[in-house]
């Protein structure tokens, strides 16, 4: 019988349908790395909707200052003021979308948590303490319903 070389052939000590030790192993590498991605996906988002609410926030005040004083400013100025507050109003209304990506992202690093724990648990077996901990699995498919963002559509959790 000829054999693939690429395919090792499995040992008696094997049960059938588990994996081999290495490519678990470089599978569990592999989750760990997408984790690690997704925490840092994080991070530059949280630190991207502080940078942004602060400026959005700042220029509110600014619009909202010289409108007060509409009297003060030439024809048309003020209209103008207005449509640049309502702007501003949509920017933070669309910076809803960090709500939701850090919903979404801390949702699948928690599915990425328990495929790595059940993983380690299946294939390496118990840990020093005899029970493997095994992250527990979100009981919702998905935390974020919403897949677009227009005006007056947001939903938050």
């Amino acid at each position: 019988m000829q054999t693939d070389e690429t395919t090792p052939e499995p040992d008696d000590d094997d049960e059938p349908g588990m994996m081999p030790l290495l490519a678990a192993a470089e599978l569990q590498d592999h989750l760990m790395t997408v984790s690690n991605d997704l925490e840092r996906l994080q991070r530059l988002l949280d630190d991207a909707g502080e940078a942004l609410s602060m400026h959005f926030y700042s220029a509110a005040g600014v619009v909202q200052n010289l409108l007060r004083r509409a009297d003060d400013l030439p024809p048309g100025c003020a209209e103008a003021l207005r449509q640049v507050g309502e702007d501003i109003a949509g920017a933070v209304t669309a910076m809803q979308f960090q709500d939701m990506s850090t919903q979404l992202i801390a949702h699948t690093s928690q599915r990425l948590r328990n495929c790595q724990d059940q993983l380690a648990r299946d294939t390496f077996g118990d840990d020093e303490d005899g029970a493997a901990v095994v992250e527990i699995a979100p009981l919702r498919p998905n935390p974020v319903t919403q897949d677009e963002m227009d005006a007056g559509s947001i939903e938050l959790f």
